[in-house]
């Protein structure tokens, strides 16, 4: 695992610094972003889930330059080799503490549909005041990591031509997510039988009132479970399809394909479906400036990373291996 952790650093590093600036286009007027600090709305589940994104991008940040002081050219100067020494014992006290912070913030992203009882196609009964969507979103995002971590990989290796990990690591990897994403299926399996025989009905709704609507149907929720769960979780732990390279990167795209559909459910279709008789059914398209916002966050991802690669040791130098590509 030693030889993928710089990667992971800083692919969450992008991802995370990505969410800031989207957050701060987001509020509509970006040059006001500090308000949600020195006026926080200590109601509201964004205030939490942006103190926490926050709070881990800075965790982010100081692991991140450890790598970044790994440079050729910076090594060269003893005072910079001191520092990345010092910081380097802090990195363990920072992983822990990153990690509580993503916890609270993905449980959170969930939480805030969990807990909309004027939603009830994503209202959920939980533990104590966390609804099940909490865990749920906690359980998704550390199954689905490992996958996401491989198919960056196996693209980097694509593009440059070089293998950059030894050959098992995708092994283990998939067989972490596929055992991670098994156990979620099973939560998220007993957590919608729940909502379709207790919770719907007590909200004085039949539950196939949410799936009458054309863009969304029953196929959706067969989709979420079956083809993009227990499909990815059985090709990513069963011995035969593991071992080739092929067929565990195609898991890894359907297990990111089924949070993303998860993610799409619980917002989209969520804020979508009418909740009373003289509603309509809202639709939405976004706009120009929308769609140019996230494509620069996607830009911005690719050129840090390009040149993280490019001037910082991201993967560990293979020994005895082949690193051409197409030679293993």
């Amino acid at each position: 695992m030693q030889a993928v952790i710089n990667s992971a650093v800083v692919i969450g590093f992008i991802c995370y610094s990505g969410a800031v600036a989207a957050l701060v286009v987001d509020v509509g007027q970006p040059l006001r972003f500090w308000f949600t600090f020195w006026h926080p709305n200590v109601h509201s589940m964004l205030t939490e889930v942006t103190f926490c994104i926050t709070c881990y991008l800075l965790v982010l940040s100081l692991e991140y330059i450890p790598i970044l002081l790994r440079n050729r050219q910076l090594r060269k100067l003893p005072s910079f080799l001191v520092f990345e020494h010092q910081l380097h014992k802090l990195v363990p006290v920072l992983a822990a503490v990153g990690t509580l912070l993503s916890f609270f913030h993905q449980g959170s992203l969930g939480g805030l549909y969990g807990v909309l009882r004027g939603r009830p196609f994503a209202y959920r009964q939980g533990f104590f005041i966390w609804p099940s969507t909490f865990f749920l979103f906690i359980l998704s995002a550390i199954a689905t990591g490992p996958s996401f971590l491989m198919l960056v990989t196996a693209t980097v290796e694509k593009v440059t031509g070089k293998r950059l990990v030894p050959g098992d690591l995708f092994r283990r990897l998939g067989f972490i997510s596929g055992v991670l994403l098994a156990i979620y299926v099973a939560a998220k399996s007993i957590d919608t039988l729940i909502w379709l025989n207790i919770t719907s009905p007590s909200e004085g709704f039949a539950p196939w009132q949410y799936y009458i609507h054309k863009p969304f149907g029953t196929p959706i929720l067969f989709a979420e479970i079956a083809l993009f769960g227990l499909l990815p979780a059985f090709l990513m732990t069963y011995r035969r399809t593991a071992a080739r390279r092929g067929w565990l990167l195609s898991a890894a795209a359907l297990a990111c394909g089924g949070v993303l559909l998860n993610r799409f459910v619980l917002t989209i279709q969520t804020l979508a479906l009418p909740t009373l008789s003289f509603d309509e059914f809202l639709s939405y398209t976004p706009s120009w400036q929308e769609i140019a916002s996230f494509g620069a966050v996607l830009a911005y991802g690719v050129i840090v990373y390009s040149l993280s690669y490019r001037y910082l040791p991201l993967f560990a130098p293979l020994k005895g291996e082949d690193t051409n590509v197409s030679g293993s």
